[in-house]
């Protein structure tokens, strides 16, 4: 069981900005893939993004070109830069560490994009 510490989320007006942070236990941080997930009401759990621990990166084609996933390894903390904000945005963000024993999840913050 990894802890996986989230925040960042809000109300958010259409077309604007929020960043996600997902702080991650030392000891499993470095060598992991990390990535954010997100959950719509009544929709299936998605991939949003995804940083290897080398820094290579994979988004959904829903948010390439506006969201940034990115990881400071000083801090042991993957971002997610989130612009250009649309109303299909709204969901649960989860973060994601890529275990060897399997997938490790945050609690989820709630992203609200409302005009």
């Amino acid at each position: 069981q990894v802890q996986l510490v989230e925040s960042g989320g809000g109300l958010v007006q259409p077309g604007g900005s929020l960043r996600l942070s997902c702080v991650a236990p030392e000891r499993i941080y470095r060598l992991t893939t990390m990535g954010w997930y997100r959950q719509a009401p009544g929709q299936q759990r998605e991939l949003v993004a995804t940083i290897t621990s080398g820094g290579r990166t994979n988004y959904a084609d829903s948010v390439k070109g506006r969201f940034t996933i990115s990881r400071d390894n000083v801090k042991n903390t993957v971002y997610l830069q989130m612009n250009s904000l649309k109303f299909d945005d709204t969901a649960v963000y989860y973060c994601n560490a890529m275990l060897l024993s399997g997938p490790s999840w945050g609690q989820g913050t709630q992203v609200t994009v409302s005009s």
